[in-house]
C-alpha cells in the first residue's frame, strides 16, 4: 500500500485532499507544519493560517478520517527562508512573493524531506494544480478550474518533487471540494479561503516590518523622473510598484510608484503610461519542462499571480537567467516578483524578475 503525508492546514482544501487520498486506499497520515507563533511576531492568533484553531480543525479531520495528525515545528526554517528574506526585499526595494518561498523551502523542502525520512511515497497538498508524467518526464500543469489555479506559485518545484507529490484537487472546481467536505461533515467545510499572506493577515506589510525589525523606516521624498520634489513619503517599505492609493499626495494628475531609489530614500513617480515596459530580465530561474532550454523561443509569461500570461520572446542569458521581451507592453513590472513560462496548460519554468 503506498502511503501519503498529507500537508494540513486546517483549511477545506486540504481536509478533501486527505479525504480522496484516503478514499483512493492510500495509507495517511496528517501533518502541520507550524511555521510561527502568532504572539510572537504581534498578530492576532484568530486571524491567521497557523492558529491554534486551524490545528484543531485539522485534527478533527484527521479523526474523522480514521488517521494519525502530527504537528511539525519548522519556526526558525520559516523564519530564516520566509520571512526574513520577505522584510528583506522590501527594505532593498524589492517586492517579494512568500507564499513562492513556502512552497519551495518548506512544504517541498522540510515536509519533503521529512516524508523521506518517515519513508512514505508521497506528500500530499490541497493546491489546485496537476501534475502529469509524459515520456519519463513529470510535468506541472494549471488547473481545471483556472479561477483558482496555483501554478504560478509551484514553479520552483523539482523533478523528484513533483515525482513524489501528489494534488487531488487539480480536476475539481472549488465548489465541488466544499460540497464533499460537507457531504463529510467536515468541520472547515464552510470555512472562508486565507486572502491574505498568513504572517501579515490585516495585510498592513509596513507595520509588520516594523515590528519584526523593532523600528521606523524615515520619510523621504517622492519625486518625478526628473528628480524633481513633489512631496514626502512616510517611509519606503510602504510603496510599491503601480501603487497610486495610499501617496498622501495633491496633483494635478493622477501619479504612480515607478519605482524606489534605496540609496537616496526617494520614491519616483510617474504617469500611468510610463509604467509600461515591454522587457525584464530574470535571475533563479528553475526549468520543469525540460533540463537544458532552447537559446530562444516563444511562450507566454505571467509576472504576476492575479495575471493571464502575455506572449513574449525568452533569451536564455546564462546558467539560471533568461532575458523576456513580451510583444506588448506590460504594466508595472516588480523586482522580486515571478515570472513564470507557459506552454498553454503547461509550466515550462520560471524565475525572480531583477
Amino acid at each position: 500500500m503506498k502511503k501519503a503525508i498529507i500537508a494540513m492546514s486546517g483549511g477545506v482544501d486540504s481536509s478533501v485532499a486527505a479525504y480522496l487520498m484516503k478514499k483512493d486506499g492510500y495509507e495517511c497520515i496528517g501533518a502541520t507544519m507550524r511555521l510561527f507563533t502568532n504572539e510572537e511576531i504581534g498578530i492576532n492568533p484568530e486571524k491567521s493560517c497557523c492558529s491554534l484553531d486551524d490545528v484543531e480543525d485539522a485534527k478533527s479531520v484527521a479523526k474523522r478520517l480514521e488517521m494519525p495528525h502530527y504537528v511539525f515545528n519548522f519556526t526558525d526554517e520559516f523564519e530564516k527562508k520566509v520571512i526574513e528574506k520577505f522584510v528583506n526585499s522590501y527594505e532593498t526595494g524589492a517586492t517579494p512573493n512568500p507564499c513562492i518561498d513556502c512552497n519551495r523551502y518548506l512544504k517541498f523542502e522540510k515536509l519533503f524531506q521529512r516524508m523521506k525520512e518517515l519513508g512514505f511515497d508521497y506528500v500530499v497538498t490541497g493546491h489546485y494544480a496537476r501534475i502529469e508524467e509524459e515520456n519519463g518526464r513529470f510535468l506541472l500543469k494549471k488547473a481545471k478550474d483556472l479561477s483558482k489555479d496555483q501554478s504560478y506559485v509551484l514553479y520552483r518545484m523539482t523533478q523528484e518533487q513533483l515525482s513524489h507529490t501528489l494534488f487531488p484537487l487539480g480536476n475539481l472546481k472549488k465548489e465541488e471540494t466544499r460540497k464533499i467536505a460537507e457531504e463529510n461533515g467536515f468541520v472547515n467545510a464552510k470555512k472562508h479561503d486565507s486572502q491574505d499572506i498568513c504572517f501579515v493577515p490585516d495585510g498592513d506589510y509596513a507595520k509588520f516590518i516594523e515590528n519584526y525589525r523593532k523600528k521606523s523606516y524615515e520619510n523621504g521624498n517622492f519625486v518625478d523622473k526628473n528628480g524633481n520634489i513633489l512631496g514626502t513619503h512616510k517611509g519606503i517599505i510602504r510603496y510599491t510598484i503601480g501603487q497610486r492609493k495610499g501617496l498622501g499626495l495633491s496633483l494635478p494628475e493622477p501619479m504612480y510608484v515607478l519605482k524606489k531609489d534605496i540609496e537616496k530614500n526617494e520614491v519616483v513617480l510617474c504617469k500611468n503610461c510610463e509604467l509600461f515596459s515591454k522587457e525584464l530580465d530574470v535571475n533563479d530561474v528553475n526549468w520543469i519542462a525540460f533540463d537544458t532550454p532552447p537559446e530562444s523561443f516563444s511562450a507566454k509569461v505571467k509576472i504576476r499571480y492575479n495575471q493571464t500570461e502575455e506572449p513574449a520572446k525568452i533569451t536564455v542569458t546564462g546558467e539560471d537567467s533568461v532575458h523576456i521581451e513580451f510583444e506588448t507592453p506590460q504594466r508595472a513590472i516588480a523586482k522580486g516578483q515571478a515570472a513564470v513560462i507557459y506552454d498553454g496548460d503547461t509550466v515550462i519554468g520560471g524565475g525572480t524578475i531583477m
